[in-house]
């Protein structure tokens, strides 16, 4: 069913379940109104009387329009004023019109939760396969877990009193061992500080 109320100067059609943006009502989010202006109303093709026909909406909020710039000059006089406008609104929301009610749709159950001891679904992996006359076909197979399922696995039992058992020490290579170590050379080494001075010949 749907009707065409007046309300602030201007007409809306409205419907179970709609929401509205009319000019600022007293009261605050939840309050119920009346709207006992209805022009028009019908059910499907057919009109109805409005004799005695109300509207109830809901307040959901009170709110303000965007912002508008009112800017007034009078050339040659040095006349000039700016202000600024936000229209206040309230959005309703259309709980009933006349004898038809808003049906509530029943809050769906929350599905209860998994134990923190279950163990977690298995993942599946898809793969996809083409077929002669170019159909995909997708299969799913489960991806085995790397987790250990077995608790014996996942906590192995630990040894008391045993010493572990050290690495052998890795064997000195003998050819590092056999080669004599290099001289070194002289060749090209700057001569000593204190080292005779040579004589010059005679002629």
């Amino acid at each position: 069913m749907f009707a065409v109320v007046r309300t602030g100067g201007k007409q809306y059609r409205v419907a179970l379940g709609d929401k509205i943006v009319v000019e600022k009502l007293d009261g605050n989010a939840g309050d119920r109104v009346t709207l006992g202006d209805v022009l028009l109303a019908g059910d499907g093709g057919s009109l109805k009387s409005t004799d005695g026909l109300t509207v109830a909406a809901e307040i959901v909020a009170q709110a303000k329009a965007d912002k508008v710039t009112v800017f007034k000059k009078r050339r040659r006089h040095n006349y000039r004023r700016k202000k600024g406008h936000r229209q206040q609104h309230t959005i309703l929301k259309i709980v009933a019109i006349g004898d038809h009610k808003e049906q509530k749709k029943p809050a769906a159950k929350a599905q209860p939760a998994a134990p923190a001891d279950a163990p977690a679904a298995p993942a599946k992996s898809k793969t996809r396969k083409v077929t002669e006359a170019g159909e995909v076909q997708v299969q799913e197979q489960p991806t085995p877990s790397p987790a250990p399922t077995d608790e014996a696995q996942a906590n192995p039992p630990v040894e008391t009193g045993v010493a572990p058992a050290k690495k052998p020490a890795a064997p000195k290579k003998a050819a590092a061992a056999a080669k004599p170590a290099r001289a070194a050379s002289t060749k090209n080494a700057a001569p000593a500080k204190g080292g005779a001075k040579k004589t010059p010949k005679a002629k």
